[in-house]
């Protein structure tokens, strides 16, 4: 502690006398710091997100699509999916409890009196859309099968369409136009602020199926999507293999023919999450490396400059009876001091890139006590590691020689 108390002062003064230097230094620095930010804060906003897109999706669900999503091959089919697929699955499937057939219109504008906008999403779904997916209703009531039989004008409403529709009052009873249909509100769905296929969920409205297929003019035989619930979730791998065999049948697909669709269930995407942030780990994480190896050698050329210009401060220093330690810990608290600031600079910076990309959708950031403890360590290995070498040499110079150097 008396060492620290010594060192510091002399340490700050040198930064200071040595500030343009030592500005560059510590931007170097940030710049690395910067990068472990970004990488640290998405990898944590990814497994969040894991979490919240699992946690909605269900432990005891299946989600089919139309179509072999993973085959790219022209002229593939979406639409091959019908209500006699899910009316079989509801009534042969060992262990199903729900089934809801789903089908969506994007880009739809909407008016509500003299407010306009577009929702990424109009989807059309038979009963309990809301319990299917475990969404809460905030207020209001779920889709009934007695408004899938009508055709009926009713809807759900998400979350971020009611507010900016309807502000802080209840869209329950009010009315939308879609396109050029009116839309009674039922309910209206909890706020979840995850993104999903087509946008954020929460902008989006609900209609009955039939109602939607009949106000579009939509083929009505086939849907998009399918959602499967199951009891016993901890036999999911039996109730998927059930469900692609039923399907393949129902579909007449003989041995050795590609599926026509694609089953999804909650380990599938978080193995396909896990692998999107391996991913993003690798080229961040060699971002992020590259970056402090740069600092890391700014810091050790300069102050391999700054011990060859300062050799008759560490002449005099010396030949007072400084010991060999005392002057490798006062450039060792310099270099310490420059990387913290660097640190302190990289993670304003790296925030506020993560904030930026966030907000333009490319990556979720999640910010913990997690980034700013990395990142002092981080610049204390860089002070260590690169800084060790020149203080070791101004320890090691000769005072004598050392006041000559200098005075010549």
């Amino acid at each position: 502690m008396r060492t620290l108390s010594r060192t510091l002062p002399i340490a700050l003064d040198a930064i200071w006398a040595y500030r343009l230097r030592s500005v560059f230094t510590a931007c170097a620095v940030g710049l690395g710091i910067a990068a472990l930010t970004v990488i640290v804060t998405a990898v944590d906003g990814a497994q969040r997100m894991a979490l919240e897109i699992v946690d909605m999706f269900g432990p005891e669900a299946a989600f089919v699509l139309g179509g072999d999503i993973r085959s790219r091959a022209v002229g593939k089919r979406t639409y091959t999916l019908t209500l006699e697929d899910a009316k079989h699955i509801r009534e042969s499937l060992p262990g199903v409890y729900m089934v809801v057939p789903l089908r969506a219109r994007r880009n739809v504008p909407i008016r509500a009196g003299a407010k306009n906008m577009v929702v990424p999403v109009v989807a059309g779904t038979t009963a309990d859309y809301a319990r299917v997916w475990n969404w809460p209703l905030s207020e209001g009531r779920d889709i009934s099968p007695k408004d899938v039989e009508l055709s009926a004008k009713v809807g759900l409403i998400g979350d971020s369409v009611a507010k900016e529709l309807f502000g802080n009052e209840s869209p329950i009873g009010r009315t939308v136009f879609v396109k050029d249909f009116t839309v009674q509100i039922i309910g209206r769905l909890a706020y979840r602020g995850v993104t999903g296929g087509g946008g954020a969920v929460d902008e989006r409205i609900i209609i009955p199926l039939s109602t939607l297929t009949k106000r579009f003019n939509m083929n009505r035989k086939y849907f998009r999507a399918l959602r499967v619930k199951f009891h016993n979730p901890e036999y999911m791998d039996t109730h998927t293999q059930n469900l692609r065999s039923l399907l393949r049948r129902l579909h007449g697909l003989e041995q050795g023919q590609d599926d026509d669709f694609t089953i999804l269930t909650a380990d599938e995407i978080l193995n396909f999450i896990s692998m999107l942030k391996g991913s993003l780990v690798l080229f961040l994480g060699i971002t992020a490396g590259v970056g402090m190896l740069v600092g890391g050698f700014v810091l050790a050329n300069l102050f391999h400059i700054s011990v060859s210009e300062r050799t008759t401060e560490i002449g005099i220093r010396k030949a007072m009876g400084a010991k060999s330690w005392a002057i490798t810990a006062q450039f060792l608290t310099e270099a310490a001091l420059l990387t913290l600031i660097g640190a302190g600079l990289g993670m304003v910076l790296g925030l506020g890139l993560g904030q930026t990309l966030s907000r333009l959708g490319i990556l979720e950031i999640q910010f913990s006590w997690k980034v700013f403890l990395l990142s002092l360590a981080s610049a204390l290995a860089l002070a260590f590691v690169f800084g060790i070498k020149p203080a070791r040499r101004a320890a090691a110079m000769d005072p004598v020689e050392a006041l000559r150097t200098g005075g010549s």
